[in-house]
């Protein structure tokens, strides 16, 4: 089995639409998309229609979640930026997808961590900022799961681990958007220091599985216009560099 793994589109349709001409180079067998898949200033709507025409395995994420749950007025501004421009048609899509899903019984799709779509699997917040989670922080986040590999978005950092118990846990890293800041659950600034689209390939290879972790250039430049355009500053550095050092 040859599965292309996305994550954390944000509504970035040029860096999809140059992941999926990646994708239909590798011969893989499915596509699963983990979630955070609209919300931000750039495509929502035209990201939605492609993707509901694709009907890929699908989970939510919690910027789904935030857009069906949230009174307008208190949401963020990528997320009121999405829910804006989405029609009914969109939101019942979103509404449709499930927080988890399995694959053939012993594949797990998370967004975060099984149960949490805020906390994140492979990675740890503390008070000196972002570090990788080490691999006892992972199986105590995984308690419960009996699948042996385990895909999760959230970070937008590739990252692929094999467990002490032979269990293999994988983040894409993030199509749509290479750097970040948020404050749960204290403030950290999350960056890959480039800005290409992150997607993997994920193959079974006898009793393991081998992951490659791609980088897919794209028009960025152009999406960082947009987003500068309609009033994130923020997102068009990211979008450039893959970082938020510009911002100081």
């Amino acid at each position: 089995m040859k599965i292309a793994v996305l994550s954390d589109i944000h509504g970035n349709i040029s860096a999809l639409q140059a992941v999926l001409e990646d994708i239909a180079q590798q011969g893989v067998d499915c596509t699963v998309n983990l979630g955070d898949i609209l919300s931000g200033p750039l495509h929502p709507v035209e990201t939605a229609d492609l993707l509901m025409s694709l009907d890929l395995p699908t989970v939510r994420g919690n910027h789904e979640r935030q857009l069906l749950t949230h009174p307008v007025e208190s949401m963020g501004a990528s997320d009121r930026f999405t829910y804006e421009r989405l029609g009914k048609e969109h939101l019942d899509w979103i509404r449709s997808l499930p927080l988890d899903m399995q694959l053939g019984g012993d594949i797990l799709l998370v967004h975060g961590s099984p149960g949490n779509d805020l906390q994140y699997l492979m990675e740890t917040v503390d008070e000196t900022g972002l570090r990788p989670a080490s691999a006892d922080e992972i199986t105590s986040r995984l308690d419960g799961v009996n699948q042996s590999i385990i895909f999760c978005g959230h970070t937008h950092i590739p990252r692929s681990v094999r467990l002490p118990d032979g269990r293999r846990v994988i983040n894409p890293g993030s199509v749509g958007l290479q750097a970040y800041d948020d404050s749960h659950p204290v403030p950290h600034v999350v960056q890959t220091g480039s800005p290409q689209a992150r997607y993997a390939i994920v193959e079974r290879q006898g009793a393991d599985w081998s992951v490659d972790l791609r980088k897919v250039p794209y028009d960025y430049q152009t999406a960082a216009d947009l987003a500068r355009r309609n009033g994130r500053p923020d997102w068009a550095v990211a979008l450039q560099t893959g970082t938020l050092s510009e911002l100081g």
